[in-house]
């Protein structure tokens, strides 16, 4: 249409206008829980995150009558392109339920990735497949967990009839730990360990260094995965930064075997329980709210955002152990804190070892989200 337009974003205002647009579009969605504004201009600025050190992007905003009625982004991942050449990234998609606008936010990436030597487009990855992955296609009525997405229905098929296909599914699995171990799981857990092998929390006293562990642990675990790109030594930095105010010691544990981490997992509260009426602001009085809810009332759900057991043990019988180790700590000590579920997430549709996991716990398969790409070698 004459008057549908997008633009660049070049400044803060246009950065703040990017940011903001979602909490309008799902006003009227009760499941829609607004980022923190603050956490979001820190999570897309160079600045301050070293996502950008080894990658190149781009964000539009699209405008008719002086109103902001959609947004895109476009990624080049450096670090991506080494495992698969040829392949850039689209994300934090929404607009308005209109097809030419949509037609329009993609066709903008489109042009900007294949400018760049592109081949392929993949998305919605915001910005990484280590930040938040996938749009929402199934568990629309529920609140999203902290760091993961929450899209209009509308997304998927409007992306579908432009060319984009089905790539991968990744879920999430909604874990009441207020029930108790089912006997076979029970049952593994009480086998003698291996001489060597410790089960332990957090130590905060080598906070530096249990950060590395967890990195090396999950570079490792996670090498084998469909679209897994390792964390960066700055990113592990600003990961162990940004996510201190949030850890606690008793939702955090290793394995080590004589002294070597081998496994490990990291449990946060949900921050969005708390932020849900904050509508993204911490100013004047957001701050109290905030500290309070999570530090004298707490929440009653958590996630689990990360698990690793390093690879040599993936196909004997302490590999299939560990996991189990782990989730029960913190189960244990999670009902304690007065936590009820816990959301495992995100977890890959062909990864089937962890999928039995969730399922063998009795958890509930949550929410979808779906990955797409495109060829960018086809006609328009």
């Amino acid at each position: 249409m004459p008057d549908l337009a997008v633009i660049p974003v070049h400044t803060s205002q246009e950065l703040e206008r990017f940011i903001r647009l979602p909490e309008r579009l799902h006003a009227d969605d009760p499941a829609y829980i607004a980022p923190l504004r603050m956490e979001r201009r820190e999570a897309l600025s160079a600045k301050t995150n070293p996502y950008f050190d080894h990658a190149e992007v781009a964000f539009w905003i699209a405008t008719r009558g002086g109103r902001d009625v959609g947004r895109i982004s476009a990624q080049i991942d450096h670090e991506a392109l080494r495992l698969e050449p040829g392949i850039g990234h689209f994300g934090l998609i929404a607009a308005e339920d209109d097809p030419e606008i949509f037609r329009l936010l993609t066709a903008t990436a489109e042009a900007w990735l294949r400018e760049r030597g592109m081949t392929f487009v993949r998305g919605p990855l915001n910005l990484s497949t280590n930040e938040e992955t996938g749009l929402l296609v199934e568990g629309f009525t529920r609140p999203p967990m902290l760091l993961m997405g929450h899209d209009k229905p509308y997304i998927g098929p409007r992306l579908e009839t432009l060319g984009y296909r089905k790539e991968k599914d990744v879920v999430a699995y909604l874990y009441d730990i207020t029930t108790e171990l089912p006997k076979s799981v029970r049952r593994m857990l009480e086998r003698p360990l291996p001489d060597g092998l410790v089960l332990r929390q957090l130590d905060w006293a080598r906070y530096d260094s249990e950060v590395a562990a967890i990195t090396s642990v999950f570079n490792d675990a996670w090498s084998g995965n469909w679209g897994f790109v390792p964390l960066t030594q700055a990113e592990t930095a600003h990961l162990g930064k940004a996510l201190r105010p949030l850890l606690d010691k008793r939702l955090m544990w290793f394995v080590e075997l004589n002294g070597e981490a081998i496994g490990f997992i990291v449990t946060l509260p949900n921050l969005n329980e708390a932020i849900r009426d904050l509508k993204g602001k911490l100013l004047p009085f957001g701050w109290a709210r905030l500290l309070w809810r999570l530090k004298v009332k707490g929440v009653g759900t958590a996630r689990v955002p990360l698990m690793g057991v390093r690879r040599r043990f993936a196909n004997d019988w302490l590999g299939a152990l560990i996991p189990f180790m782990l989730i029960d700590a913190v189960r244990r000590e999670a009902r304690k804190m007065g936590f009820t579920q816990i959301e495992l997430s995100w977890v890959l549709e062909d990864n089937l070892p962890m999928r039995r996991i969730g399922e063998v716990l009795g958890s509930d398969m949550d929410k979808t989200y779906r990955l797409y790409t495109k060829s960018l070698e086809q006609a328009d």
